[in-house]
């Protein structure tokens, strides 16, 4: 008997095409919306601030819907299993990561619109499509969802990092296949994952 995958195991032990494209579309978009917002800040008033701020909010209206529809893709789309020789401490880890990921990337977009809200400046997507404001305008309020929506940020950003580890963790060291499940131009070091 082969130890090669057939196709339907070879298809099974890796996510669809839908869900590779969705991770990387999201993951570029949230490195990215991050990277402007940390270069924003601080610059002076002028219409250019205005402008990636305007950026930075549509992208983060952006995610969320992407999020969203990987959500519901990941909740009808079961995704591949962990290697069979991983122990159940990484596998638990890996979980929980993943889903306080998700939470992430539902709650950093959702402050920031409850941010902007309270501050009084409307979220207008794209500059075409005005979407109505979560809170009353209220100052205190804003600056404190300010801080949330940093904190937060700082958090994905270290999730990612720790979810970035393990799978050049998986790669280079454990040599299975679980970043290649999410990069197809990997080569498969094993033929038995299922």
């Amino acid at each position: 008997m082969s130890s090669l995958p057939t196709t339907t195991q070879a298809f099974s032990a890796r996510f669809t095409g839908v869900a590779i494209g969705l991770h990387w579309l999201i993951a570029v978009a949230i490195v990215g919306s991050f990277s402007v917002g940390l270069y924003m800040v601080d610059l002076p008033l002028s219409p250019q601030k205005l402008k990636l701020y305007s950026w930075h909010k549509w992208a983060g209206v952006t995610i969320f819907l992407f999020v969203m529809l990987r959500l519901v893709w990941r909740l009808s789309h079961r995704p591949p299993e962990m290697p069979a020789g991983m122990p159940a401490w990484q596998r638990k880890a890996a979980e929980a990561t993943h889903v306080m990921l998700y939470l992430l990337m539902l709650a950093v977009p959702l402050s920031g619109w409850l941010m902007s809200s309270a501050k009084g400046f409307q979220t207008v997507w794209f500059g075409v499509l005005p979407l109505p404001d979560l809170l009353d305008k209220n100052k205190e309020l804003g600056d404190l969802l300010q801080e949330v929506h940093e904190l937060l940020n700082f958090g994905m950003a270290a999730l990612v990092i720790a979810h970035l580890g393990a799978a050049l963790k998986h790669h280079f060291i454990d040599r299975d296949d679980v970043l290649a499940r999410m990069l197809p131009f990997l080569a498969r070091t094993t033929g038995d994952i299922k």
